[in-house]
């Protein structure tokens, strides 16, 4: 796919060409360890956290389950008080029990997720407390593997589109959807590219991007402030407190 894909970007984008010559060959892999439900997990324990914090907390959690990622039944049963002991805030508290409910009531099947449309994947992940269409996106990225996603809001994709093309300013999300049509059905190579050009660069802007392989963290700049990626494992990415798309992804 990689392959196909550079072709046609670098045939339809001149701009983007002259980056994906400068970052060289594609990394872009997919998270396929575990279960969709638990990538979900992950990405809400690690919201608004360092990689470590978010490590460490998440590292509690599964501990509490004999060190194995816990089922929607296990986590909606265990105690409050216990999930709180492991450093969750009662605000995450709610989106996990959200997350559960859910998934037991089979208003999200998380199981069959990857049979959805991504439109249908966006629409399912959203009516989960504490799950934004940036953290959704970045699910069907780099946990679904999905070619043709273009999140419009992340500060590193618009920080890379402005430096590729020379603009003065940061580009709007309508302006990053009229730039990135061109790059479908593979706008998520395109920014992973986009990513990546900025660890190139000066050296702040490194933080902000992909590091190889991973999805971004909270690095959504008009994202809300509780989405949490991690849908990717962390480390991949350089860890940043939720601060508008200042770390990407790293796959």
């Amino acid at each position: 796919m990689s392959r196909k894909a550079i072709t046609h970007l670098t045939q339809a984008d001149p701009r983007l060409a002259a980056v994906i010559r400068q970052v060289g060959p594609c990394r872009l892999t997919r998270q396929t360890d575990g279960t969709h439900f638990d990538a979900i997990v992950r990405a809400i324990v690690y919201q608004q956290l360092s990689g470590k914090a978010a490590a460490t907390i998440h590292g509690r959690l599964v501990a509490l389950f004999d060190g194995r990622a816990p089922g929607a039944t296990e986590l909606a049963a265990i105690p409050e008080s216990a999930l709180r002991g492991v450093g969750l805030s009662r605000q995450k508290l709610s989106y996990l029990r959200d997350l559960s409910e859910k998934v037991l009531s089979g208003a999200l099947a998380t199981d069959t997720l990857d049979t959805q449309t991504d439109d249908e994947v966006l629409e399912s992940l959203i009516r989960v407390k504490g799950i934004g269409r940036w953290t959704a996106q970045m699910f069907l990225m780099f946990r679904l593997g999905r070619p043709n996603v273009l999140p419009e809001l992340d500060l590193g994709i618009q920080k890379g589109i402005q430096r590729a093309y020379r603009l003065r300013t940061l580009p709007s999300p309508q302006r990053v959807r009229e730039i990135g049509a061109k790059w479908g059905p593979y706008a998520t190579v395109a920014c992973w590219y986009l990513w990546r050009s900025l660890d190139n660069g000066d050296g702040q802007a490194a933080a902000a991007r992909p590091k190889a392989a991973s999805a971004p963290r909270s690095n959504a700049k008009r994202a809300s402030a509780r989405e949490a990626p991690a849908i990717a494992k962390r480390g991949r990415v350089a860890p940043g407190r939720q601060r508008t798309m200042t770390r990407a992804p790293a796959r």
